[in-house]
């Protein structure tokens, strides 16, 4: 998987609602519903059910810590 390909399936997501599933530090798991709202060049949004809104990088996708599990 390189960067283009991270960008372009995140892109397919915008407005979508999903589950996710981050892999944090020392093996810490979060799992939340919400949508990817905004894709810049170097960083995704995602806003959570709860009105929170998450950042992540095209990295974290590539290298699974953050996952679209539905």
């Amino acid at each position: 998987m390189n960067l283009d390909y991270a960008k372009n399936k995140v892109m397919e997501q915008i407005g979508v609602n999903h589950k996710f599933m981050y892999k944090g530090c020392r093996n810490q798991t979060d799992e939340f519903e919400g949508k990817v709202i905004k894709c810049f060049p170097s960083i995704f949004l995602i806003q959570t059910d709860n009105n929170i809104i998450k950042s992540f990088t095209y990295s974290d996708f590539i290298i699974k810590n953050i996952r679209i599990l539905s």
